[in-house]
């Protein structure tokens, strides 16, 4: 579990971001190192199954995704990650900057989300510190949300929590195309008056729709 200070993280703290990519990484990796039982299918497609758990940085929930998704690690992870591509694909992300970019491939930007439901869930905006580091024979890339002044007064700000997604090579990954196993983790607050019924309803959608962009983003490129 993150230190409450953590979850209190300012914009000028982050000139030294080595301290906290690590403990960000441990983070992250302890959530993928959890037994199957401790957590419980929240929503499943043909090919995506999403779970939850209580979280223990706030008093919603944990949610863990996983699909195969048909192309290398690299280039998964370039489609997810702060980047050219991931407003292109992302039908939720209706805006991205990145604000500042920083050593040791972290960055801090700042995006914006569709209302869901119906506009039940009205339009986000979150502003994250994002890492991507070497996993086994993948990645991770991670991230928390940070404190930052700045807000669109027609938004409201969410908070995620750490939160990243590990893309592994399958072991026939030789095969023609390209295999990976893509996992997970997302606990965000959304904030506001939000019934958790339809907080839990827009989550766990929200993570199969992901997979369905992205597998149509990476197939038409």
């Amino acid at each position: 579990m993150f230190e409450v200070v953590l979850n209190r993280i300012k914009m000028g703290s982050l000139q030294e971001p080595s301290a906290l990519t690590a403990r960000l990484q441990n983070t992250l990796i302890s959530y993928h190192s959890l037994d199957e039982n401790e957590w419980r299918v929240a929503k499943k497609s043909k090919d995506v199954t999403v779970w939850r758990k209580s979280s223990e940085e706030f008093h919603g929930y944990l949610y863990k995704a996983q699909g195969m998704v048909d192309d290398n690690p690299n280039r998964i992870v370039d489609y997810i990650r702060p980047g050219p591509y991931r407003l292109d694909w992302d039908s939720l992300m209706t805006a991205m900057d990145i604000i500042e970019t920083l050593d040791q491939g972290c960055c801090v930007m700042r995006y914006t989300t569709a209302g869901q439901l119906w506009n039940i869930i009205a339009p986000r905006e979150f502003v994250d510190f994002s890492y991507t580091t070497d996993y086994q024979d993948g990645l991770l890339s991670c991230g928390i949300s940070v404190e930052h002044e700045e807000q669109h007064q027609s938004y409201v700000r969410g908070f995620n929590h750490p939160c990243g997604w590990f893309c592994v090579p399958t072991p026939d990954s030789t095969t023609t195309p390209a295999q990976s196993l893509l996992t997970g983790y997302i606990q965000t607050d959304l904030r506001g008056m939000i019934p958790q019924s339809a907080v839990d309803t827009a989550m766990a959608s929200t993570l199969i729709n992901f997979y369905t962009d992205l597998r149509r983003a990476l197939k038409k490129a």
